[in-house]
């Protein structure tokens, strides 16, 4: 199965045989079978793109890697990494930028591995110093609209990391305001503005500690 956010909004592919096993929380969905015609995912990415009205919108096919085939074909793929850093204290590291609480991570640059641009994108966007990479977390997918008008899919590799260090730079230039460690349970205690796709890794994160 995939997962991808457009606009905010949560599009499944699963496969037909998967379909009704699938669980979504909300009550406005459209459920659907793939057709195998690209316009008819267009027409659905243009949806999504206007509006933010529906829970998720699941798309089943026999073959789901024909899907995602055809998908990823409309799109500019970027691929880049990130990663839940904790400290000595088990408290994990957020970062606060342009109106939502996020997690820090970036762009794979030509040449470099997944894993050395997460430690370097973390470094670079916190000012952290000693941070050690531990165990793969999860892999997430979002789109949005570059400066060009192209329709992009963001492809990012996340990773469970631990410092000991306890000094935080945020990097003012990739507009992070704030880069704070919290106690998760006591963070989210309170409403916060955060993107479906890094509660995904967070709860991936918690499912596996």
């Amino acid at each position: 199965m995939y997962k991808i956010y457009i606009n905010g909004t949560p599009l499944f592919f699963t496969s037909t045989k998967d379909f009704k096993s699938l669980e979504l929380v909300g009550d406005n969905f459209i459920k659907m079978r793939y057709v195998g015609k690209k316009k008819f995912l267009h027409n659905y990415i243009d949806l999504l793109e206007k509006n933010t009205e529906f829970d998720a919108v699941v798309l089943h096919f026999p073959d789901v890697e024909k899907l995602w085939s055809d998908f990823k074909e409309i799109f500019k793929i970027i691929k880049a990494a990130g990663g839940i850093v904790e400290n000595d204290k088990k408290e994990v590291l957020m970062i606060y930028r342009m109106g939502h609480w996020d997690l820090p991570k970036g762009k794979i640059e030509k040449k470099e591995g997944k894993k050395e641009a997460a430690i370097r994108e973390v470094q670079e966007e916190t000012g952290l110093q000693s941070v050690d990479l531990e165990e793969f977390i999860h892999t997430t997918y979002h789109t949005y609209t570059d400066r060009k008008e192209r329709r992009v899919l963001k492809v990012t590799y996340w990773y469970t990391m631990k410092t000991t260090d306890t000094e935080l730079v945020p990097q003012a230039e990739e507009d992070i305001e704030e880069a704070v460690f919290v106690d998760l349970k006591d963070f989210f205690s309170s409403p916060r503005k955060i993107y479906g796709n890094i509660l995904d890794v967070i709860e991936k994160y918690q499912k596996n500690t």
